[in-house]
């Protein structure tokens, strides 16, 4: 059964080139993500595997745009041929159909550990470069969503018992950020 032959793109943020991953390779549609691998907590990703079918085949330019997280590599590869959709890696030369050779899974951990580390990596200097700002004095942190005087207004305003679901869209913060505002003490 002859399916279609759908690309994954990932990209981790807006300045990166999403078209030359998938650049002289025949796909009818593509889904793309601008968000981190971390977890597969991704919207064009949850598409694609809403939009597969059997018979189809997923194209990813390579593994670590699938999933930063060997777990999750491997669930997703299953999650596919379990219904009976090939996966394709272009990088590494690898397809996947539920029926793979005890050397294709073994690439599959493999890389996929790789790409776990290499993600572990990445955090690593993140939070080494953010200690260095801090102790060079340049690293200030995300900027406060409010000001102290509209955090006054909020609280006074929470007290007197406006809700808060209300006030946290007034304000233009989410709920979760209302709550950090009226747990800190200042």
């Amino acid at each position: 059964m002859q399916g279609q032959r759908i690309g994954y793109v990932r990209v981790s943020s807006f300045d990166q080139n999403p078209e030359r991953q998938l650049e002289h390779v025949e796909v009818g549609r593509v889904f793309t993500d601008k968000a981190s691998g971390k977890d597969t907590q991704r919207p064009e990703l949850d598409s694609l595997l809403a939009f597969v079918r059997e018979g189809d085949t997923v194209v990813v330019h390579s593994m670590d745009r699938l999933a930063r997280n060997l777990d999750d590599l491997r669930r997703l590869v299953q999650k596919l041929t379990k219904r009976g959709v090939r996966i394709e890696f272009v990088k590494e030369s690898l397809t996947f159909t539920g029926e793979d050779s005890p050397m294709a899974n073994l690439m599959l951990s493999v890389m996929g550990a790789f790409a776990e580390f290499e993600r572990a990596l990445i955090r690593e200097r993140q939070r080494e470069g953010i200690a260095l700002a801090k102790q060079r004095g340049v690293y200030r942190g995300r900027k406060k969503a409010l000001s102290p005087e509209q955090v006054a207004e909020l609280r006074q305003r929470a007290a007197a018992g406006e809700q808060k679901a209300k006030l946290a869209r007034e304000f233009g913060v989410s709920r979760e950020t209302l709550y950090q505002y009226l747990r800190l003490d200042q």
